[in-house]
């Protein structure tokens, strides 16, 4: 519906289309300028209460002969505050009130007058618990996207970084910035990505960027391999638009999602830069070693348990030194759900009963379990090699992708013996030679196609990329 020059009779619409007198939040107010009557609306806790007080100062000052005859000469003569819009119908005006924008109407004027004076509730920008680094920057993102965009832009100095907004969702109207390197960016993949999130047909980003995730890469969901990385913090996100990626931030999620990403991509971390280029190089490939270990260390194990002639001389002290009472294979799986389950005990504890159910936890799945004749000794120690692992990366995603492909890897070994090995790791790499990244290239490149320079910037640390021009 386009605004009338009736303020009674848009007042009268809006009140209805609002529900403003069921909805405590949505406050109107009723006002005099120059000697015509107007009303603001406005979101109570989404205005800074000091901005529209002054706001309203200025409109009392205003005399009847000095009214303009518009309403865009009135919000470029007597609106003191940088951020004015004018809109013409109610559907535009109705998504901006409700993100926070204050709304005036004048009698006389056809259009809507838009304040951007709000402020939204948001916590500090302290250091992720997550992304956490030994050395370098201890912000990190929070739920508010403007703040995550000041600090990116407080990291990159450049007329060059681009943030364009939009929008997706037909109820939750959900903000997405899309920051990108306009001279660095891959153009096709950004057009590709842009059409993508305006294609999109979803009533609401309910769980904010994986449901974008999900939407904008709905192919291959067998493959648990990550599509994206997902990082916390604003200098990992600066530093991937330097090197010509997209970065994807969606309002009321304190992650940047980064595009496109291989698995080489989802390795790396921040502390690979933060340390000189031989420490860094240690920690990366670290990583990468004990990522390969988790994955591969049980199922090789219960290999060779099930097979002792080719244990060799020097690994003999991995055979089992106590009665078997539960087949190896159960033991393993039972320990690899027991652990999630402790995970998500963790997450879901108070603080205050942390140290208890750290103390219980260790109590049951340690000496106790052992001497119950459930599990043997060795299963436990390979088991929390396995678990301390996986925290040694970053990713969840990552780290969950590893767990169940050890897992099908187990029951193939247990169920096949050699060839069940054998085909439990060919079907793990497949997994990640036949997955794509969202711009449709090499998941795992520059293994495939190979390229013996950006291999070495894989593998070994050199000089940061943005100390040489």
């Amino acid at each position: 519906m386009e605004f009338s020059q009736n303020l009674k009779d848009n007042i009268t619409y809006l009140h209805k289309k609002l529900n403003v007198q069921t909805n405590f939040d949505v406050v109107y107010r009723v006002v005099h300028i120059g000697g015509r009557e107007a009303c603001l609306y406005f979101i109570d806790g989404f205005t800074k209460d000091d901005s529209l007080l002054k706001i309203l100062q200025v409109f009392s000052t205003i005399k009847p002969e000095d009214m303009p005859e518009d309403a865009h000469g009135f919000s470029k003569q007597y609106v003191p505050y940088g951020e004015i819009g004018l809109l013409a119908n109610d559907q535009d005006m109705t998504v901006q009130l409700l993100s926070g924008v204050s709304c005036l109407f004048i009698d006389g004027y056809d259009k809507c007058i838009t304040i951007d004076c709000r402020t939204y509730p948001s916590r500090g920008v302290s250091e992720p618990e997550k992304d956490k680094v030994m050395r370098g920057s201890r912000d990190g993102f929070v739920e508010t996207l403007i703040f995550n965009t000041a600090l990116i832009r407080r990291r990159i100095r450049d007329p060059r970084l681009t943030m364009e907004i939009t929008s997706a969702g037909e109820s939750s109207h959900t903000d997405i910035a899309i920051c990108y390197m306009e001279n660095r960016v891959d153009k096709q993949l950004l057009d590709k990505i842009k059409k993508r999130i305006q294609n999109l047909k979803v009533d609401a980003l309910t769980m904010n960027q994986e449901s974008l995730a999900e939407c904008l890469f709905p192919y291959k969901w067998f493959n648990p391999f990550p599509k994206f990385k997902f990082s916390e913090r604003p200098d990992t996100a600066a530093a991937s638009i330097l090197e010509g990626n997209i970065i994807i931030l969606v309002d009321n999620s304190p992650s940047a999602m980064i595009l496109p990403s291989s698995v080489f991509d989802i390795i790396e971390e921040a502390d690979d830069y933060y340390f000189p280029p031989i420490t860094g190089t240690y920690l990366r490939l670290s990583r990468m070693t004990i990522s390969l270990l988790s994955l591969l260390l049980t199922p090789t194990w219960l290999l060779f348990m099930q097979n002792t002639e080719l244990i060799p001389d020097w690994l003999a002290f991995i055979r089992l030194s106590d009665p078997l009472n539960v087949p190896l294979i159960w033991q393993l799986l039972i320990l690899e759900f027991a652990i999630d389950g402790l995970r998500l005990a963790a997450v879901n504890t108070p603080n205050m009963l942390t140290t208890p159910l750290s103390v219980i936890a260790g109590i049951v799945l340690g000496e106790y379990a052992v001497k119950s004749g459930w599990f043997n000794s060795e299963t436990m120690l390979y088991m929390a090699f396995v678990t301390i692992a996986n925290y040694s990366q970053a990713s969840f995603e990552l780290g969950y992708a590893m767990k169940f492909m050890r897992i099908i890897i187990l029951i193939l070994t247990a169920i096949l013996n050699i060839w069940g090995f054998v085909i439990g790791v060919i079907l793990s790499a497949c997994a990640i030679i036949f997955n794509r990244t969202i711009a449709g290239k090499s998941y795992i490149y520059p293994l495939i196609p190979f390229s013996l320079s950006e291999l070495k910037k894989r593998f070994l640390r050199g000089r940061l990329p943005h100390t040489e021009k």
